[in-house]
């Protein structure tokens, strides 16, 4: 038998050779190509490129502010362009402000993209200074032992930022740091467990120790204005808002009060046989701007109410409150006990109708009153017990 070759003999063996790729990228180009990448898959799901403004998600707002720096940069459209399948590159109808000639490589690259993969809360962050933090900025951060305690309350602000009801402003405006407060730092939500009792510095100023979470599970026993620092530092660092600020409702109007909407809740009167069994606890939660009479008046012919008449069991009158978020919070508190149920429409097109809860009109009225005197933070209805629980901070 004639000698093989090692080839023919792995041929012969039925094994295929892979042959070891080498990157002709350095680590910056292919740090700059994955950044570009998470661009175009944004493009692809939401058909549009991401765009900057107060409205737009944080993730939307931090991809534009990277792909106005692709843009910018001859050396990354030179790399980029055999990759730009959508023309994204081409497309200059946003110019950055400063400019990018002054950026050090750790900040240029901190624009295209950050390094290492990504929690399902971490946020994409657009300068890795917040990272790159001295050790008596941060103290020694450590896995958090008791983080299942914490994870609803990071999901909880999330969903919140996301449908308006919470927003992300830059920390400078508003300095001050307490217990239950959240915040963008580095990419990621940061929130304050626990602060302990003020002390004075050397240099005649007030400090206190504090336990602070991160949504990557981790967590740091810092300094209030060594965090202060931190946010500032960071360009991208932001204070979360609380749900509500100021009163939402009137029980008396005075001269000069805006009546600027009005809750309403509903029950139906379908025949429907899951609806007829429970119809004590079936709600419609809604609010309108207009007269409830008005916003009912079709509902046997709207898939929204169930293709019934409906009957109003409780009303609510707004005042200076934006109509769209407080639906949100609603929503967010009742998301537990969200009606599943499938009708069918005039033309046979299955509907599930949104805004419809399992839930007792007593704890809706709950609800009402805890927004009233805002302590509806950190709120959600527990199917088990029937009633509104706070959730452990």
């Amino acid at each position: 038998m004639p000698e093989m070759s090692d080839d023919e003999l792995l041929e012969a063996l039925g094994v295929e050779q892979e042959i070891e790729k080498t990157s002709s990228h350095t680590p910056r180009e292919e740090r700059i190509i994955a950044g570009f990448e998470e661009i175009q898959r944004f493009v692809e799901r939401h058909g549009r490129v991401p765009q900057h403004g107060e409205d737009k998600d944080i993730f939307e707002r931090l991809y534009a502010v990277r792909l106005d720096r692709l843009r910018a940069l001859e050396e990354c459209r030179t790399l980029l362009e055999p990759l730009d399948h959508q023309g994204l590159l081409s497309n200059s109808e946003i110019v950055p402000d400063d400019p990018v000639e002054s950026m050090d490589d750790d900040e240029l690259l901190a624009e295209l993209g950050a390094t290492g993969p990504l929690g399902i809360t971490e946020l994409r962050h657009v300068r890795p200074r917040a990272e790159i933090r001295a050790t008596e900025e941060i103290a020694k951060r450590e896995k958090c032992a008791d983080f299942d305690r914490f994870r609803p309350l990071f999901e909880q602000v999330e969903r919140e930022i996301k449908s308006g009801v919470r927003q992300t402003r830059s920390f400078g405006k508003d300095a001050s740091v307490n217990t239950g407060n959240f915040f963008v730092l580095g990419g990621q939500l940061v929130y304050v467990a626990d602060k302990g009792d003020e002390f004075q510095t050397p240099n005649g100023h007030s400090d206190a120790r504090l336990r602070v979470i991160y949504s990557n599970g981790t967590e740091s026993n810092l300094l209030l204005r060594s965090l202060q620092r931190a946010l500032y530092k960071d360009e991208t660092g932001r204070r979360v808002t609380e749900p509500l600020n100021g009163p939402l409702f009137s029980e008396t109007w005075d001269e000069g009060n805006i009546e600027s909407g009005t809750i309403y809740v509903l029950r139906s009167l379908s025949d429907h046989p899951f609806v007829a069994e429970h119809r004590e606890l079936i709600h419609k939660i809604g609010v309108t701007g207009g007269k409830v009479e008005s916003r009912i008046a079709n509902a046997a012919h709207d898939a929204t109410y169930l293709l019934a008449d409906v009957e109003v069991v409780a009303t609510y009158k707004l005042a200076g409150i934006n109509r769209t978020k407080l639906e949100g919070i609603f929503h967010r508190i009742f998301a537990p006990a969200q009606l599943d149920l499938t009708i069918y429409d005039r033309f046979g097109h299955p509907v599930r109708p949104k805004e419809w809860f399992l839930v007792p009109l007593h704890v809706i009225d709950e609800a009402v009153r805890r927004i009233r005197d805002g302590s509806i933070t950190n709120v959600v209805y527990d199917p088990g017990t029937a009633g509104l629980v706070v959730l452990a901070q």
